[in-house]
């Protein structure tokens, strides 16, 4: 199975603000923010995979700035690390300043997808060959944040996992 880059799974979805999207503030309600960010996601992942997948986790999400009705929304998402059936997809969302068209970053997060056959059983999916500086980044804290992960869920020694540790030392 050939390593594939993450710009082969980037998902752009672009939308606007409605009325009914937002709360007593005018403002995105954070649980549609996700929806779309999860979409996004869920496209890249399949992308990289041709697989199905299901999202196994959000793993992080920072609500930056609020997103006013009738805003331009944009939520890009790619995968930056590949596992054995599971993939880390990092999600940027951007607003469009409406006069200028200059974009300015709201919000950011991660989440885990778990590639599946028909019938729910995790498959083999390819790796990730990071190419920018920024893919480089996101791939090598992948496993830094897998681990930690795996650590608290009480799946891994925290002896065992070789990149925390890496940190420290």
């Amino acid at each position: 199975m050939e390593a594939k880059t993450p710009k082969e799974s980037l998902t752009v979805l672009t939308d606007l603000v409605l009325p009914g999207e937002t709360n007593f503030l005018d403002n995105l309600f954070g649980g549609e923010l996700l929806a779309r960010m999860d979409r996004a996601c869920s496209i890249a992942a399949r992308r990289h995979s041709r697989q199905i997948v299901v999202t196994a986790s959000v793993n992080h999400v920072a609500f930056s700035k609020p997103i006013p009705v009738g805003s331009v929304v944009t939520v890009e998402a790619k995968v930056s690390r590949a596992f054995k059936s599971s993939m880390e997809t990092y999600v940027d969302v951007w607003t469009e300043d409406r006069l200028s068209g200059s974009r300015t970053k709201v919000n950011e997060g991660i989440y885990t997808f778990v590639a599946v056959d028909e019938v729910g059983k995790p498959v083999t999916i390819p790796q990730i060959t990071p190419e920018t500086d920024l893919e480089k980044k996101r791939f090598e804290g992948a496993l830094r944040r897998k681990q930690l992960s795996l650590v608290l869920a009480g799946k891994l020694n925290a002896h065992d996992a070789t990149a925390l540790k890496a940190l420290f030392n």
